[in-house]
């Protein structure tokens, strides 16, 4: 794993900036960091380096390939490039291998494949920048699935690119105004979906696509939208078109078995130390076992306790541990443990960021590094295989709502609202809250939006506060449940389980892969028929089944908890002292991007146990710790 910038244009001390980006982000690579520039073409590349295969400094980056025409940048790992070596040279394209990286293979693929044959030969997860110095064109790509970071964007007549913002921070006209739109799209997600990005100018490059920028776009600051070579919404469609069939279940089961095998073998390929995380949930465990199964010697596992029991998952974890034989390790971590991660935040997710699960993420991302370089996680199973429990709340209460004629429902949900406001105290008040709000929906997709939403109206919390179109604006495709598991695929997923994970691993210089986010696996699962994912009221059918042939059923089948944090009581707590300095009123008027009176509101009935609004303000506190950290002066004239 690694981190790249870059910058294209007539900038002076081009090197002073790239080098000091990789500086910023030497987190992602600490191994080695290397500089790359062509002064006639005015362009420069930067990369640190995070050595995973081919440790040597043939491995080194940038990398200019074997015939001279091209220069690369990558992060990330291809997990077929010694498949794509084979079939090189099968085809009399293989160079004389210098060693034994995937990026010295991409190389070669770019250069007798080309740009978009060689993105979807490939199987991994990547984010990179090729420079063809024949044509004097740039190409920036992303993997399939989003895993790796890309921004992108101008500053000062230069186009400028980085895996983190902060490598871009001290580029001349960098981030000179935010975004009041993606700001909008935060406070109604509490992160902020590609492609917008919290400053105006930069974008973040969608997943599965790729972009060519040639010497003139780059002159009139053109960007040419990118194109796509793969995406979760066509391939669940092209999926669902042509769904598999079995004359058993158990064949299913098999398949399953066998692609998602093959998924976790190519991604145990490393020239480090290797582990997972482990929470004892259906995910984690399914792809532990798996590693297990191939694996001759224990598979490094690691789990984060708490010691509030509502929160707690690591007894499950120790249990499917001593199932499988592996070795585990696990951390109890104490409240202020995780409150001391809580400053860092901003600097660790480098724009506003308010999943608050980020703060296990973070400790045990830590707690692995001490061990490890790279760790598997479970991530993807529930979008996959329609695991979240939401998804069987929204069409139980949407079939309710439903049934309420169009008219009532608006003054219907109206009164209910009211109801939760109403003084006093009581957790009904929040359910009660936002089934009024639901109520009001006049579409299913409507209604999704609403139920996953946090701001049912973000822009008022917002000045001049706009909400664009986004994924959840068209119309639901297929069944509610394929709707639901595709808009989180393209959604929830890269923009926030993602970053998540990313952001708070690579924090530590820690590789993650995610082995059910492996194409094949991706496009196997929507081949499914619903009914091996969803069967008697209950998700992930088929995955458990998977999983019941590793670890026995009683210890992994019981209510899922989340991977959550007490942040209510932590606001009314130890953290409430933080949070009211950072909801000044005062401050808020000065700033001039919140409009303090619903967000003051919100503030002073959670305070008071009134209502729950602890993922409401999550947003607000992480956007203004981030305005501490890199906005010293947030107010824009």
């Amino acid at each position: 794993m690694c981190g790249i910038v870059g910058i294209w244009g007539a900038m002076p001390d081009k090197r002073r900036y790239v080098e000091s980006g990789c500086t910023r982000m030497r987190h992602r690579g600490p191994d080695s960091n290397g500089y790359w520039e062509d002064e006639a073409a005015e362009l420069a590349f930067g990369h640190v380096r995070l050595a995973i295969q081919d440790l040597s400094p043939a491995g080194h980056q940038p990398m200019i390939s074997a015939c001279g025409r091209y220069v690369l940048v990558l992060n990330g790992e291809i997990y077929n490039h010694l498949e794509l070596r084979e079939r090189l040279a099968a085809a009399s394209l293989a160079p004389d291998w210098r060693g034994h990286s995937d990026t010295e293979t991409l190389l070669a693929c770019f250069a007798g494949l080309g740009v978009q044959a060689t993105l979807q030969a490939t199987v991994g997860m990547f984010a990179l920048a090729l420079w063809d110095r024949a044509t004097q064109k740039l190409v920036l790509a992303r993997d399939r699935m989003g895993e790796k970071p890309l921004y992108y964007g101008y500053a000062q007549g230069a186009l400028v690119f980085g895996s983190e913002l902060k490598a871009l921070a001290g580029v001349p006209g960098f981030g000179a105004r935010i975004d009041r739109r993606a700001l909008t799209l935060l406070m109604r997600h509490n992160y902020i979906p590609a492609p917008w990005c919290i400053y105006e100018g930069i974008a973040k490059l969608m997943p599965g696509t790729w972009i060519e920028v040639l010497p003139g776009d780059m002159r009139r600051r053109d960007m040419p939208e990118p194109r796509a070579y793969w995406s979760v919404r066509e391939a669940a469609h092209n999926a669902r078109q042509t769904p598999l069939r079995f004359a058993s279940d158990e064949q299913a089961v098999d398949g399953l078995e066998a692609v998602l095998s093959k998924a976790v073998a190519g991604q145990m390929l490393s020239d480090v130390s290797l582990g997972a995380f482990l929470s004892g949930g259906i995910d984690s465990s399914t792809i532990v076992a798996l590693m297990q199964a191939q694996s001759s010697q224990p598979v490094r596992t690691f789990a984060i306790g708490f010691h509030e029991k509502g929160y707690n998952e690591a007894e499950h974890a120790k249990a499917v541990a001593r199932h499988l034989g592996t070795d585990h390790t696990e951390l109890y971590v104490t409240a202020q443990d995780a409150l001391a991660v809580v400053p860092g935040l901003a600097d660790i997710y480098d724009e506003p960021f308010a999943d608050s699960s980020q703060i296990p993420t973070t400790l045990v991302a830590r707690m692995a590094r001490r061990d490890v370089t790279v760790a598997l996680s479970g991530d993807g199973g529930d979008e996959l295989f329609g695991g979240y429990q939401r998804y069987f709340r929204v069409k139980n209460w949407w079939d309710k709502c439903s049934r309420v004629p169009v008219p009532l429902r608006v003054p219907l949900g109206m009164m209910l609202s009211g109801t939760a406001r109403l003084p006093g105290k009581g957790d009904w008040r929040g359910k009660v809250g936002k089934m009024g709000e639901l109520l009001q929906s006049r579409s299913k997709p409507e209604f999704y939006r609403h139920f996953v939403s946090y701001w049912l109206d973000p822009a008022s919390a917002v000045v001049d506060g706009g909400e664009p179109d986004t994924p959840f604006s068209a119309p639901f495709q297929g069944s509610t449940y394929d709707a639901m598991m595709e808009l989180d695929a393209a959604t929830y997923l890269p923009d926030d389980i993602l970053v998540k994970v990313d952001r708070a691993a690579m924090s530590v210089s820690l590789e993650t892969r995610v082995p059910m986010l492996d194409h094949r696996v991706y496009e196997f699962a929507w081949s499914l028929p619903l009914s091996f994912k969803i069967r008697r009221g209950q998700g992930k059918w088929v995955l458990r089944q998977l999983l019941y042939r590793h670890v026995p059923q009683a210890l992994v089948d019981r209510p899922k908890k989340g991977f959550g944090v007490p942040l209510a009581a932590w606001l009314r707590g130890p953290l409430r002292d933080w949070a009211h300095a950072l909801l000044d009123e005062s401050r808020l008027r000065q700033q001039g991007l919140f409009q303090p009176e619903p967000i003051l509101r919100k503030w002073r009935e959670h305070a008071s146990g009134h209502r729950d609004w602890s993922t409401h303000l999550w947003g607000v506190l992480m956007t203004q710790a981030w305005l501490d950290r890199y906005r010293a002066d947030a107010k824009e004239p």
